[in-house]
């Protein structure tokens, strides 16, 4: 790693310095990373960046095919793997989860909140049961996580959690009311639990993505006339890469992020900005 030079001391005592600051390529070794939604879309890009600076992956899902695919094509790339499928809204399962991880690997650095699903419909059209199953697995779930890998992340100096929250909770669109509520809620829980956990040098960040290349928005992309309706609402003129999304979340879990907490990194394109 290249550090920045010394430079000259400010008034308050600390030494200021300005070169750039070139990351090792191996500088998540010997960490582990607990991936929800890690088989596909947004949550497998986060692994394989993340599995490129060394952290060792542990990748949680319902569909235990999807894991060990993703995982087979990960581990071509040179990373550890491991896969868990869990129901990550179910108490006792995310509990399970927690002890056959840490047997495993001994110790979480890195969460990733990546799980989620959609019901799009007229909120009077909604039933409970899909209005649950959304909050149950966008919201709840990523409190269930936090509540078992927290305790153990603390008394290291360092730590990231990552919400994966969505440009629809800072604007929506209609149809979209569990959605957004569930995101916003997101967005909730990582500034208070990003207080909880500073001194502890663990830092909580919501990375909001808009509209992405995703198996959740297949229903649009597969639509000429929406695909083209929300392209023309892209200031960027495109849809988003996961790998973009990957590269974000590596950065986060850098030794130079450190001091990013309790926020939320929009990249979308443009979107919220109109």
């Amino acid at each position: 790693m290249i550090v920045p030079n010394r430079g000259a001391a400010c008034k308050c005592g600390v030494r200021v310095g300005y070169n750039a600051v070139t990351m090792e390529t191996d500088f998540l070794q010997g960490r582990t990373a607990v991936i929800t939604g890690g088989s596909r879309g947004l949550g497998k890009a986060i692994a394989v960046a993340l599995g490129s600076a060394g952290a060792r992956l542990a990748l949680v899902s319902r569909d235990a095919a999807a894991l060990e695919a993703a995982a087979a094509e990960i581990r071509g790339g040179g990373a550890e793997v491991e896969v868990f499928p869990t129901d990550v809204t179910d108490e006792r399962q995310v509990r399970q989860l927690e002890r056959d991880v840490l047997a495993r690997f001994e110790r979480v650095d890195i969460l990733v909140n990546n799980a989620g699903t959609n019901v799009r419909r007229a909120v009077e059209e909604f039933t409970l049961e899909d209005w649950n199953k959304v909050i149950s697995t966008n919201l709840t779930s990523a409190f269930l996580l936090c509540r078992s890998f927290v305790p153990q992340m603390k008394g290291r100096g360092y730590g990231r959690i990552l919400n994966l929250t969505s440009t629809m909770s800072h604007v929506s669109l209609p149809g979209r009311a569990a959605y957004s509520a569930s995101k916003a809620g997101l967005l909730g829980l990582t500034r208070a639990l990003a207080l909880e956990l500073a001194m502890e040098g663990i830092t909580v960040v919501a990375i909001s993505p808009g509209p992405f290349v995703t198996e959740m928005n297949t229903p649009l992309l597969e639509d000429p006339a929406l695909n083209a309706q929300f392209i023309s609402r892209i200031p960027a003129g495109r849809w988003g890469e996961v790998r973009e999304v990957g590269r974000l979340a590596l950065f986060l879990c850098s030794p130079d992020a450190g001091f990013i907490t309790g926020t939320d990194i929009l990249i979308d394109g443009g979107w919220t900005a109109q």
